[in-house]
């Protein structure tokens, strides 16, 4: 029952928007946006705790993005509640439209496309970014196109000026993915290896966690790790196994063991331990992939996600490939987090790229959604 009251509540408001402020368009007058070379792109990303709108031109690139984190509102419960974000979404997502095109000086009806994030993600925050794209577009007769929140990272990287060309291999880390992949284009992606259980950053909030610090506990725990020195010994989960595997789980628990063994924990053992932790997670991160550069014989790597903006694994991955002759590539920090821009990018690559067709603007999300599902949009 919330979420069809989120629902109702988010669609309502967008079209409410919408009507008040659009003429009628035709059906072909979208058949002639398809058909166009040029497009400007509204990307919305609502898949958890942020909520994230951009436009995007595929002549002039990103022209504005505005972003709405709600950490401050679920730090008091110590991680994201469900409910809470997607009424959040509700009052964040019209506004910030509004906000990007005042700033890229840009109206309602200049839009010739919409991107959002389909899934994976919170159902419930899923609901509100899919129909307020997908009432937009009905309202403006343009196309409207859902995208894997994941592919939006794996692109981000291609947001900058120097953007790495195809192929190359990407390593996606963050909350909730520790993937390496093959890319070979839009829609073309091989896994290469995964997570057996915990991904990177959740291991980086579990051990912030255990070590008193708040949320979300991977920001604070890098920054702690800055004044930190190498006194303990972690173990590296599967460093030397022949596949391209992680696993952090156990890396995880051999923390709590180390931190129920101190008889006291003061500041300085606090930033130890999380000195030796990011070294061993950086470790284990910085060898897959330069061993997965080595199995598919390619020498670019482009790192996405949260993690990605770590500064220790930065320096590594920056150090490690220069001395090999490789390069890798990162977005920019603003971007290694969840973001309308992503959305936006990936949508519109989507969009040139589709043949015309007429939409009922019906949706469905995808809270969970591999993807290897995911096809080339040609």
């Amino acid at each position: 029952m919330r979420i069809a009251a989120t629902l109702k509540t988010a669609y309502s408001n967008a079209l409410i928007w919408n009507y008040q402020s659009l003429k009628q368009k035709t059906a072909s007058s979208t058949q002639k946006r398809y058909a166009k070379n040029h497009m400007l792109v509204l990307g919305i990303e609502s898949s958890c705790d942020e909520t994230g709108v951009a436009l995007y031109d595929t002549q002039h690139g990103l022209l504005a993005h505005a972003l709405h984190s709600q950490i401050d509102m679920h730090a008091a419960y110590g991680g994201v509640v469900p409910e809470l974000a997607s009424r959040d979404h509700i009052r964040r997502a019209i506004p910030l439209t509004q906000q990007v095109l005042q700033q890229a000086n840009k109206t309602l009806q200049a839009i010739e496309g919409i991107a959002y994030t389909q899934g994976p993600g919170l159902a419930g925050a899923l609901l509100v970014g899919t129909s307020i794209a997908q009432s937009l577009a009905m309202a403006l007769g343009v196309p409207c196109v859902g995208v894997h929140h994941l592919e939006g990272h794996l692109l981000a990287p291609l947001l900058e000026e120097d953007p790495p060309a195809f192929p190359f291999v990407a390593l996606l880390v963050s909350g909730g993915h520790s993937q390496l992949m093959r890319i070979d284009g839009i829609g073309q992606y091989q896994l290469l290896g995964d997570t057996l259980d915990d991904a990177a950053g959740e291991a980086f909030d579990k051990t912030a966690k255990l070590l008193g610090l708040g949320y979300p506990g991977g920001p604070a725990l890098a920054q702690l790790a800055q004044q930190g020195r190498a006194r303990f010994q972690l173990p590296r989960p599967l460093l030397n196994s022949p596949d391209l595997n992680f696993s952090f789980s156990g890396l995880k628990t051999a923390v709590l063991t180390l931190v129920n063994q101190q008889s006291t924990l003061d500041i300085t053992t606090m930033q130890d331990i999380a000195w030796e932790f990011q070294e061993a997670v950086t470790d284990i991160l910085t060898k897959k992939c330069l061993k997965a550069l080595k199995q598919t014989k390619l020498k670019r790597l482009v790192v996405s996600g949260g993690v990605g903006a770590n500064r220790r694994l930065r320096e590594r991955l920056n150090l490690e490939t220069a001395v090999r002759g490789l390069s890798v590539s990162y977005p920019r920090l603003e971007f290694c987090t969840d973001n309308g821009a992503m959305i936006a990018f990936a949508g519109a690559m989507r969009l040139k790229d589709m043949q015309p067709q007429v939409s009922d603007y019906s949706f469905n999300v995808r809270p969970r959604w591999d993807l290897a599902e995911l096809q080339s949009p040609k």
